[in-house]
């Protein structure tokens, strides 16, 4: 993980400072405003050193961390975890019950058939795509304090559902410790906003029109709360005229094809802004807005190829552009 911009910590006239950088497989910017140099930097390489740490001891794809060790040991015994693993298996818990079952991160095995780090001329045999599902299922997993076990050989864990999403959460409360009151923790579009951008008291975050990449069809002004998107439009597949995103449903296994193109979701938390644009997805508009509306100041955004639609409370963050 490397610093991408030569002085990211330079103030600009606002006197927002930028540190940019590449980890968990995406671009990582946090803004923030603070006055002294030497507090920005100590804060800079804190929250670097957290987030190489935690990319190195969770990313399925390091042979050498933590989630690696236990997906090996799928079909055998007990794997001994430290607390901080216990709690991030807590979260992936936490993530199933509120999702009721859609962000489950032993979904590993449909990961592997649906690889999206390759290119789709075809489609996955039908088989399997059902031995893959067999093999998912949080409520398989077994658990016991300090401990866990994936008893069947195969199974796998991947915290993508809601890995990143954690990480901003950390981060941001780390620069609260820090004294910093007013940030913006971008972790490849997962983001939490806090105060406000130099100019206004709050931050602007645009709403990628799911209909026309690259365009916004509005923004938000939002300040205390994290936004996160979920959609297909920079990963998808076109087969005999259906449409194969990379967001699957674990009900079925396959790729959601049900004409959702994008939602966006303001929440409290990183975390549970991430669980529900993810739920509000697979489940489609009104069942998943459904959903949603039991969980506290969380407001959704769903468009569809027909139109958009959302929660009652999502406008109060609206800005339409003039």
């Amino acid at each position: 993980m490397t610093a991408i911009a030569p002085d990211p910590l330079r103030a600009d006239a606002r006197g927002v400072r930028t540190l940019a950088f590449k980890a968990m497989a995406t671009d990582c910017v946090v803004r923030f405003r603070l006055v002294d140099d030497a507090a920005a930097r100590k804060f800079a390489l804190e929250a670097l050193d957290w987030v190489q740490r935690f990319e190195s001891r969770y990313s399925r794809f390091r042979e050498d961390s933590i989630v690696s060790r236990i997906n090996r040991s799928g079909g055998a015994g007990w794997v001994e975890v430290d607390e901080e693993t216990d709690r991030l298996l807590d979260l992936a818990a936490d993530a199933h019950r509120r999702s009721e079952g859609i962000v489950d991160a032993s979904m590993l095995p449909l990961l592997k058939v649906w690889n999206w780090k390759e290119a789709h001329r075809s489609l996955p045999d039908r088989k399997i795509v059902s031995d893959a599902l067999s093999l998912c299922g949080w409520d398989k997993v077994e658990r016991r304090p300090g401990a866990i076990r994936l008893p069947v050989a195969g199974m796998g864990l991947d915290f993508g559902g809601f890995g990143k999403e954690h990480a901003v959460d950390v981060v941001s409360a780390m620069a609260a410790r820090h004294g910093i009151r007013d940030a913006l923790v971008d972790f490849g579009r997962d983001i939490f906003a806090m105060g406000g951008n130099g100019d206004h008291p709050f931050w602007h975050v645009g709403v990628e029109d799911g209909l026309n990449p690259g365009n916004c069809w509005g923004g938000l002004a939002v300040s205390g709360r994290a936004v996160c998107s979920s959609g297909d439009v920079h990963r998808h597949f076109t087969h005999r005229g259906v449409r194969y995103g990379h967001i699957l449903d674990p009900r079925t296994g396959w790729p959601v094809t049900s004409g959702m193109r994008a939602v966006t979701v303001v929440a409290p938390t990183c975390f549970e802004a991430g669980i529900y644009s993810t739920t509000v997805f697979v489940l489609g508009a009104r069942e998943g807005i459904q959903l949603s509306s039991c969980a506290r100041d969380v407001e959704v955004c769903a468009q569809t190829a027909h139109g958009i639609e959302g929660s009652r409370g999502f406008g109060r963050w609206l800005v339409r552009p003039a």
